[in-house]
């Protein structure tokens, strides 16, 4: 079973930058779209971001179009978001997981422990 692990995030200044990691264990993780979502206190996980098995496409929700963008490395198991602008309503816990569709959530395997992100002056 596949498990995913997220890194990267903390606190930081409106306006600031940060970049979070999500390592996948096992070999399929080059065979799925990949996507990140995000949970603030009190609200339902929402999708953030996605790019495809290959990386040649992304889609990204229109709060944070043209500030965040999402890659991935199938050599390492790993997908990446550059967080860049960001706002306080961008708090939340993010995570990532394997796409099975955006609306409603839906996602492959199962929730990691997240990583935060505060933003806050």
């Amino acid at each position: 079973q596949v498990q995913l692990v997220e890194s990267g995030g903390g606190w930081v200044q409106p306006g600031g930058s940060l970049r979070l990691t999500c390592a996948a264990s096992g070999s399929i993780f080059s065979t799925y779209t990949m996507g990140w979502y995000r949970q603030a206190p009190g609200k339902q996980r929402e999708w953030v971001a996605r790019i495809t098995r290959g990386g040649s496409v992304t889609n990204y929700a229109d709060s944070v179009k043209g500030r965040f963008t999402v890659s991935r490395d199938n050599g390492k198991n790993t997908v990446y978001l550059q967080m860049n602008s960001l706002k306080s309503e961008d708090t939340a816990v993010y995570y990532c997981n394997a796409v099975v569709s955006i609306i409603p959530v839906r996602t492959q395997w199962p929730w990691g422990q997240g990583t935060q992100v505060t933003v806050s002056s």
